[in-house]
């Protein structure tokens, strides 16, 4: 065989190695891209999840929860206990809430007789208290009742939002949490017609523990924490950072009473405002589809984020002491003022810190000496109604023209990112 034709084998063999190569990295390409189409699609029409929240998230839940004492009464998730959450609905469709009990629903705003959350809020709220996949809720086997008062520009009338407190007492519900606030009504402190707060008392005296947010105007603030926060024996939250700092925007508490602009009565142990701190500065949270972010998890800062904390909390406290629940054998405004109590002797101080703190409140929750309070010494806890100081036997006749009219937000949207601090 001549050289030349050497060389032409070589070419024709080279060529139709390169020829094949060209097609097998060819159909590769296609059937990748076919794969990768195909995922989409399934992502886009079925209910699948890929991935989970970033690290970061899972850090910082991690840091709450050991500041908080969660993790050390794990044994505790709140079964059996009714968490009413008045908010701005729920997205049932976050893979974090698929296992969620919702026994309840009501939308106040438009009827709607399936659950929905066209802002975000009432999500982000509900997945603190009961997340149960990527994010781990505080008290995820509590039972939930969904009421939707708030709108989807975060905004709802103090009459609807009393209407859904109304619904959650009628409902059974032993907590409600109330990550919303708006100006006190005239006359707080010595007796107020206010709408919702007369509906906050009325469930408090049925035994339903309330637990509301002080507010976000630490950075400008207007002089009190916000209604219905305000009401004598509810739970007031603030909000602390992952170091245990007080955040920057927790409205502060007006404790020394005063005539104008609003009168109120001094505040006595163990209701002076805020009763408590919790998490509340980039709190990992559940983000509802609406909000059009286009991830499941984020983070949110408020007072809003600490009361939804507590409430959960609370849950857990009730499952270890069901007797104390809202149909409990020692249930009702008793142990509703024995719980807060409690709350002013077991919370963490901060440094240097002797006694309730207009911004710090009794100090930050300490869910594992609460429990311990009642698990180890529940006889001789040394608790008695008629040690507690309660400012409504005070009977002030006050005149008052007319009931103002306010608008109660939720805070939102939340401030709410998927990247780091920076």
């Amino acid at each position: 065989m001549s050289e030349e034709e050497i060389e032409d084998d070589v070419s024709f063999f080279v060529n139709s190695s390169l020829n094949l190569l060209i097609k097998i990295v060819s159909s590769l390409v296609v059937l990748l891209s076919i794969l990768i189409i195909s995922l989409w699609a399934v992502y886009q029409t079925a209910d699948v999840t890929f991935g989970g929240p970033p690290s970061s998230l899972e850090l910082w839940e991690d840091e709450y929860r050991e500041m908080t004492g969660l993790d050390r009464i794990g044994e505790f998730e709140g079964s059996g206990v009714k968490i009413c959450i008045v908010d701005t609905g729920i997205d049932t469709t976050h893979p974090d809430l698929e296992d969620t009990n919702i026994v309840a629903w009501n939308d106040l705003i438009s009827g709607s007789g399936s659950p929905y959350d066209d802002e975000g809020h009432g999500t982000a709220m509900a997945g603190i208290i009961a997340s149960n996949g990527g994010l781990n809720g505080v008290s995820p086997k509590a039972d939930l009742l969904i009421a939707k008062a708030i709108s989807d520009d975060g905004s709802g009338t103090d009459s609807t939002i009393a209407e859904a407190v109304d619904w959650c007492v009628e409902e059974d519900a032993d907590i409600i949490s109330l990550s919303l606030g708006g100006n006190q009504g005239f006359g707080a402190g010595f007796f107020t017609t206010d709408q919702l707060e007369e509906s906050v008392q009325n469930a408090i005296d049925l035994g339903v523990y309330v637990v509301a947010a002080a507010g976000n105007d630490g950075e400008d603030d207007d002089g009190d924490v916000e209604s219905p926060g305000s009401v004598e024996d509810v739970i007031c939250v603030g909000a602390v950072t992952r170091t245990g700092s007080i955040w920057s925007g927790s409205s502060e508490g007006d404790n020394n009473g005063r005539l104008w602009p609003n009168p109120i009565l001094p505040r006595q142990d163990p209701d002076k405002k805020p009763e408590i701190v919790a998490p509340g500065h980039e709190v990992p949270i559940l983000m509802a589809s609406a909000t059009g972010s286009g991830t499941w998890w984020g983070w949110s800062s408020g007072t809003s984020a600490a009361t939804a904390w507590v409430s959960g909390s609370i849950a857990i406290f009730l499952e270890a002491n069901p007797e104390m629940k809202r149909d409990g054998e020692q249930g009702g405004g008793t142990a509703i003022s024995n719980l807060k109590m409690m709350i002013s002797q077991n919370s963490e101080m901060k440094e240097n810190q002797e006694d309730h703190d207009d911004h710090y409140g009794y100090g930050l929750l300490r869910l594992d000496l609460l429990i311990n309070e009642t698990q180890n010494s529940s006889s001789e806890s040394g608790i008695r109604s008629s040690d507690l100081v309660s400012l409504r036997d005070i009977q002030i006749k006050y005149i008052q023209e007319f009931q103002a009219t306010r608008r109660m937000t939720a805070s939102v949207p939340p401030d709410n990112s998927t990247k780091d601090t920076e």
